[in-house]
């Protein structure tokens, strides 16, 4: 019984062991499990993040087998143009190395490179629109046939909706990043550059002679020819007007700098600035003089660059360009000048301005019909038409009250210094565009010319001196001959009328020597010194004598007659070497035969007061011109020389431009 007992206990105490093991096994397994589900629970927790992909991934498994058979075709005819237009987004980042260089290095290379960049932006804008709407159209089937997960549809339909209002919003779609606007204003400043560096003022003295230099091609043809091909690209990008802007801005200028030279600050005159038109004019014969130059060869070589330049555009283009070229250089100023001058008082000597202005103008007709004869050039020629009508009218008004004009001058006195009168001389003009009587023109001509010489007779007698009678006598009647013979008053005159003047001129040149200058001689008399009767001391005291009258009256014509004026150089080279033959000799064999005697003496200087060299210098020098003052004015002054020919002006205003 204590075996069975014993047996019994170690059974038990097995089964506990056992039992201990079992448990001690289960706590090991639970442990280990405890740590797999502990290391377990991420893996899982990304397994429940990536399970809607995953079904978004096994949903076309579950669509329609139709709509799955279809989506592959609209994919890749969605995907084909999007392509497509990524390709060429490539291409055109690729030019951009080239088209931020300087397009001065190679410049056909330059505009071919810009060329492919205006292709590939054109393919852009035609193809994108395109490859939007087949993607937003495959989105579409992709979401009616619930074919794709609706958050990837809504990032996708959100990203095409971008593209489409950048395309719609022409000011934001810049598809070059602002390449094409960086190229193009590369190309201006070239064209700018291009311009300048080859734009040099021509270069010329401000007193221009009858020969005035002739401009040179403003351009190389070389230079021409980069011009036309900067001018392609630019206009195929619609920048026209920004070329002609530089272009006018460039040209202008140069031509600006080509006319400073000619000091042209008189231009600018106003009408209170000079009181008559006789202080301006030698203003108004640098005016036609410039006025030439600038349009036949400033302007001329203007007209013909733009031309050049722009002439595969069109006529309107470079047209409009030319006239705003001459409108900002200078034209408008010359033409203002002319009017200023119409508006000043009414005198004759503004007839014969006005006659030189027409005259000036008159002689430009032509080229002022070819170059300012468009449509462009409207400003300068109603400027130009109404500066004509101006001179016109003004002419004629003072033409027909010249008479009264002339009879009026009668009354004051004759010039003081004996020079011609400042009369109108030639006038004859038709001025209206109607018929006229002609007979009744050429009688108020010639009605003038009696008052002139009427006028001229009168103030030959109001002189108290008879030899500034008879110098203004001789004067006027050569001045009359001169400046008619040869022209059309001349002829309507006659030769005998021209003839008498001639004869008149000769006739008192003739009194004037005799009485003035030829009583000089005389008083060298050699009486009482061949002999030498009384001794040397004796024939000394009447050369001492004789010597003192001399310069005692020489001094005093001297003194006189060299304030006289005798303005016509042929009659005052004549004279004064008359005057010299009738004086000079005389004195020369008197101061080589007497002069000795007085020589010796202490006091010969008060005798022997004149070499011979000297006196022959002074008469030389007589009746010289006064120095014409003009208007206090910037510039150089020139004086003016009277027109000397009547002017046949039948033609109207309408002759010119």
């Amino acid at each position: 019984m204590a075996d069975s007992v014993k047996v019994n206990s170690d059974s038990r105490i097995d089964n506990l062991i056992s039992a201990k093991k079992s448990l001690k096994l289960s706590l090991e397994k639970s442990k280990a499990l405890g740590l797999a589900l502990e290391k377990a629970g991420p893996r899982l927790e990304e397994i429940s993040q990536r399970l809607p992909s995953l079904e978004s991934a096994v949903r076309p498994i579950r669509a329609d087998k139709d709509a799955l058979v279809a989506v592959g075709g609209h994919i890749n005819r969605a995907v084909g143009p999007a392509a497509a237009v990524l390709k060429v987004f490539d291409a055109v980042h690729g030019l951009e190395k080239s088209l931020l260089s300087d397009p001065r290095n190679d410049l056909p290379g330059y505009l071919s490179v810009l060329k492919r960049l205006e292709e590939a932006l054109r393919f852009l804008a035609d193809n994108c629109g395109l490859a939007i709407q087949w993607l937003e159209d495959i989105v579409e089937y992709l979401e009616d046939n619930t074919v794709a997960d609706e958050r990837y549809l809504s990032t996708l339909k959100k990203s095409l909706q971008n593209l489409r209002e950048l395309q719609n919003d022409k000011d934001k779609a810049k598809l070059d990043g602002g390449l094409l606007e960086a190229a193009l204003q590369k190309l201006e400043n070239e064209f700018r550059q291009l311009l300048t560096e080859n734009s040099v003022p021509l270069p010329m003295s401000s007193s221009l002679g009858d020969q005035a230099c002739i401009a040179p091609s403003p351009l190389p043809v070389s230079i021409i020819h980069k011009l036309q091909a900067i001018l392609g690209r630019l206009i195929a990008n619609n920048r026209l007007e920004r070329c002609i802007s530089i272009y006018v801005e460039v040209r202008s200028s140069n031509v600006r700098a080509s006319l400073q030279a000619l000091n042209l600050d008189y231009l600018e005159i106003s009408i209170s600035e000079f009181n008559d038109v006789q202080s301006i004019e030698g203003y108004i014969a640098q005016w036609g003089k410039h006025l030439e130059f600038a349009v036949k060869h400033l302007f001329e070589a203007e007209y013909k660059l733009c031309n050049d330049v722009f002439e595969r555009i069109g006529l309107d283009v470079w047209m409009g360009c030319f006239s705003k070229i001459a409108a900002q250089a200078g034209i408008l100023a010359f033409l203002q000048f002319g009017k200023t001058v119409t508006e000043s008082k009414k005198d004759p000597i503004k007839l014969l301005k006005l006659l030189d202005i027409f005259a000036s103008l008159n002689k430009l007709r032509l080229d002022f019909n070819r170059l300012f004869g468009g449509a462009a050039c409207i400003e300068i020629q109603n400027l130009t038409r109404d500066l004509i009508k101006r001179v016109i009218d003004g002419a004629a008004e003072i033409f027909w009250e010249l008479l009264v004009q002339v009879e009026l001058q009668r009354q004051n006195p004759p010039p003081l210094d004996g020079n011609v009168p400042r009369l109108v001389l030639v006038i004859h003009r038709s001025w209206k565009r109607q018929s006229f009587q002609e007979r009744l023109l050429v009688n108020e001509v010639l009605n003038i010319m009696k008052a002139v010489e009427l006028n001229l007779e009168t103030w030959i007698k109001a002189y108290d001196d008879p030899m500034l009678s008879n110098f203004f006598a001789m004067n006027s009647h050569w001045h009359l001959y001169k400046h008619l013979k040869g022209t059309k008053l001349g002829d309507l005159l006659g030769d005998s009328w021209l003839r008498e003047h001639e004869q008149y001129k000769d006739y008192y040149s003739t009194i004037f020597l005799r009485d003035s200058w030829g009583k000089l001689p005389g008083h060298l008399s050699r009486e009482g010194l061949i002999l030498f009767s009384g001794g040397r001391a004796t024939a000394r005291d009447l050369v001492k004598k004789r010597l003192k009258k001399f310069n005692d009256v020489l001094d005093e014509m001297y003194s006189k007659q060299s304030g006289w004026v005798m303005p016509e150089r042929d009659l005052r080279e004549k004279t004064c070497q008359l005057i010299v033959q009738a004086v000079v000799p005389v004195y020369r064999s008197y101061m080589q035969n007497y002069g000795p005697l007085v020589e010796q003496d202490g006091s010969s200087t008060k005798y022997a007061k004149y070499s011979v060299q000297k006196l022959e210098e002074m008469l030389l020098c007589l009746y010289q011109p006064k120095p014409v003052r003009h208007a206090s004015l910037k510039g150089r002054q020139l004086s003016a020389k009277f027109g000397n020919g009547m002017m046949d002006l039948r033609r109207t205003a309408s002759a010119i431009v």
